[in-house]
Parts: C-alpha cells; sequence; structure tokens
C-alpha cells in the first residue's frame, strides 16, 4: 500500500480532489497547513506568529492506495494542481506497511 501526500495551493484541491474520486480513489484526508509555498494572492498568505515570517495557506492532501494505483495518483494531483507556477507545490509518495479498518465492533 502506499500513501500520496500533496501540498497544494487552496484554490487547486476542489479539482484535485474531483479527479481522485472521479479515478476511483476513495481514501482521502485532507487537512489545513500552513507553508513556504509562493502565494497566489494576498488573501493566500498570512504572518504567522510562531515562525516569525509570512507564509501561505495551504491543503495537505492524503491518498493510500494499492501500489498499482500510486503513480496514478500523482499523476491527476499534478495535472489537476497546476497553478502556472514553476513550483505549485509538492508531492510525496511513501510505502504502508499495514493497514487496518476501524469496524464498528466493541471488543
Amino acid at each position: 500500500m502506499k500513501e500520496v501526500k500533496a501540498f497544494i495551493h487552496r484554490g487547486r484541491v476542489v479539482d484535485v480532489i474531483h479527479a481522485l474520486e472521479d479515478g476511483g480513489f476513495r481514501y482521502l484526508s485532507v487537512s489545513d497547513v500552513k507553508g513556504l509555498l509562493t502565494a497566489l494572492s494576498a488573501q493566500e498568505q498570512i504572518y504567522s506568529m510562531e515562525l516569525g515570517e509570512r507564509v501561505t495557506r495551504q491543503i495537505k492532501l492524503e491518498v493510500f492506495c494499492e501500489d498499482d494505483q500510486a503513480d496514478r495518483a500523482v499523476q491527476l494531483i499534478r495535472l489537476h494542481g497546476r497553478t502556472g507556477q514553476s513550483v505549485a507545490g509538492w508531492v510525496y509518495q511513501s510505502t504502508v506497511d499495514r493497514a487496518w479498518p476501524i469496524d464498528g465492533a466493541v471488543d
């Protein structure tokens, strides 16, 4: 199993999620994060008291899939996450050793 993690601009997340869902990917997590991507607009940038500098509000997207589907997930994220900038985000792929569902049974 693979984890594909991406840091993308907030304005691109809807298109990326729809493309992944249309591609059959269902195990998605989406989180608001702060990072150092180059902002697309002033609304995307805030000042972080913790870091003492301007940061960009961005999205962390995590997709879990079978090994043979990981390249397709990366391709969809890179295609639909584009903003016209030379670097509009980052995509990472990791191996997941094991995964378990949380079921409704109580021991």
